[in-house]
């Protein structure tokens, strides 16, 4: 199993690296026995994160609610590890398997923000100003998203190197734990604070202004790095004259 999982994005977080990496582990050798395939284990990890959404807006918040929120979004992220080191495991890894889990993971990070919004709006509790907070946060998560996945493609059609991987016997553990407050994980996590609302609003805020200014941060950079290189009609012409 550990061949068939990928090197840790050198800015992967602490626990999306070190605990849902492990747990993706896990559910990919026992869906591997079970013959379930990679597109299988994908839509598992839907399930468990939509229904943790749609619990967001049918439920008044509570401590209960939270708790169970933030397992079924845990669970749904390590089955979402998983389906990837499925596809290598089995030699099936395909566009539509890749395709299939982006579109997944990009429905999830645009409606789970506003899940929070209409659920709190509904049971009315907090001011409706806050609101504007988790609309906010899921503009900035689909456009952080899609920056991430683009630019991540333009650097394979550029023949530049991938920035998946750490260098070898060098793991970043100091940036994985700057970059905690961006991890998925423990925005999942977060939900258990459910039932203090205005606690919980509190540290979603935060996550948002981090997620924010990453997403400020990283944008220069990978638009100076894009920069960086030749245009396309300067790379054509090059490769039309070798020397």
């Amino acid at each position: 199993m550990s061949r068939a999982q990928k090197p840790a994005a050198r800015s992967a977080p602490a626990y999306s690296r070190f605990v849902n990496r492990r747990l993706g582990r896990y559910l990919a050798a026992a869906a591997h026995r079970a013959g379930l395939g990679a597109n299988a284990v994908t839509a598992i990890s839907a399930v468990w994160t939509f229904v943790a959404i749609a619990f967001l807006i049918a439920f008044p918040p509570s401590w209960g609610l939270g708790v169970a929120v933030a397992v079924f979004l845990l669970i749904g992220y390590a089955f979402d590890s998983a389906d990837g080191q499925v596809s290598r495991l089995e030699g099936t890894s395909s566009p539509a398997g890749e395709w299939l889990d982006h579109m997944v993971d990009s429905v999830k990070v645009s409606s789970m923000p506003l899940a929070v919004a209409i659920g709190f709006y509904r049971f009315e509790v907090v001011p409706r100003g806050w609101l504007l907070v988790p609309i906010a946060f899921s503009v900035v998560s689909a456009v952080l998203f899609f920056c991430m996945i683009l630019t991540e493609q333009l650097r394979r059609a550029h023949g530049s190197p991938s920035v998946a991987a750490d260098a070898p016997g060098r793991p970043s553990w100091l940036r994985a734990i700057l970059v905690l407050p961006m991890d998925y994980g423990v925005l999942c996590l977060s939900f258990v604070l459910l039932g203090a609302p205005l606690v919980f609003f509190a540290v979603y805020t935060l996550l948002f202004a981090a997620t924010t200014a990453f997403l400020l941060l990283a944008a220069v950079k990978w638009f100076r790095e894009l920069s960086a290189w030749p245009s396309t009609a300067q790379a054509t012409k090059s490769e039309g004259n070798p020397s």
